[in-house]
């Protein structure tokens, strides 16, 4: 009778157990281990991939961290950005903040490639986005921050949504408080993430009218940019975003803009007389701050309208559906 009892408590432990690993798949909350039984060593394939392809371009931190920002804001974190367009849909890579623009789709690619040769079909490219984003951040001397995991992947995207969502560099302080307010962030919360541009560089395209048209720029500043931007032509000559230490992620883009030093008409807006100025002035001096404020800003962003639980799927391949 014992061994009957025993026996009978052990099926019952069994079906509980694994009636809750069932609730957590269905109901969709991501979790810090969600690859623990899996894909154990997902994280260590990613950051030795980010860490390679770092050393080898160092702007190419940047452009990871750009592409989860750029998937993350257009219907949430659900690596829509990745998809090539398809006779059903034309998907985001050819939307204006995105055409001719985004970067590293290859260095993803090869992230899943050796994901999907150690544990085929477990992570999902906006994990692996989510991932390298922070990974890449580290690289360059940034912050560090926990993630959580079981994002799945869009089996479309949306090239109006990435039109109308992701801020411009044309937009004035109002303008981008709106646009991160729509996506659920305080103005605080804004301005640190848009410290971002401590790293990476932008196309003259889409500066242009800043160092030409504009008087809240630091005049020698303008002019310097102006050598590699000239007024009509060189749309893609490059101009680093943080002229002071452009592949190190470090506070001294809050400095920049203290002296008039922004890139973009976007970036000069922070600090231009506006609410924002203070916070501007705290993160320049206080490094510690900023860096604090960006890593939960970015746990934040991670965890936009992610996909999860039946939702969505796990591409096998981060470019196309299954």
């Amino acid at each position: 009778m014992a061994s009957s009892s025993s026996s009978y408590m052990y099926t019952l432990s069994t079906y509980i157990l694994c009636l809750c690993v069932l609730i957590e798949t269905t109901s969709g909350q991501l979790s810090a281990n969600f690859y623990g039984s899996s894909c154990a060593n997902f994280s260590s394939i990613i950051s030795t991939a980010v860490n390679s392809a770092v050393a080898n371009e160092a702007r190419m931190g940047a452009s990871l961290l750009r592409l989860h920002f750029h998937d993350c804001f257009v219907n949430g974190c659900d690596g829509s950005v990745l998809l090539d367009d398809t006779a059903n849909f034309t998907g985001e890579k050819t939307a204006r903040p995105n055409n001719n623009s985004l970067r590293g789709f290859d260095v993803i690619d090869t992230i899943k490639s050796q994901l999907e040769s150690s544990c085929p079909g477990v992570v999902s490219c906006a994990d692996i986005l989510a991932t390298a984003a922070r990974d890449s951040v580290v690289a360059l001397g940034g912050p560090s921050w926990n993630l959580t995991f079981g994002r799945r992947d869009s089996t479309t995207a949306s090239l109006s949504a990435a039109n109308s969502n992701i801020p411009a560099p044309t937009l004035n302080l109002s303008g981008l408080i709106s646009s991160f307010s729509n996506q659920g962030f305080t103005t605080n919360e804004m301005v640190a993430l848009s410290g971002s541009h401590t790293i990476g560089q932008a196309r003259c395209t889409v500066f242009r009218t800043h160092i030409y048209n504009e008087s809240n720029i630091n005049s020698s500043f303008a002019a310097s940019v102006r050598a590699n931007c000239p007024s009509s032509g060189g749309d893609n000559n490059l101009s680093p975003l943080d002229v002071a230490s452009p592949t190190s992620f470090d506070n001294a883009y809050f400095n920049n803009l203290l002296n008039q030093n922004g890139l973009l008409h976007s970036d000069q807006e922070l600090f231009n007389g506006g609410s924002t100025d203070a916070q501007v002035r705290t993160y320049s001096s206080n490094a510690a701050t900023f860096s604090t404020d960006f890593a939960n800003g970015m746990v934040k962003m991670s965890n936009l309208n992610p996909l999860t639980g039946s939702s969505g799927e796990v591409r096998t391949n981060c470019r196309k559906t299954n």
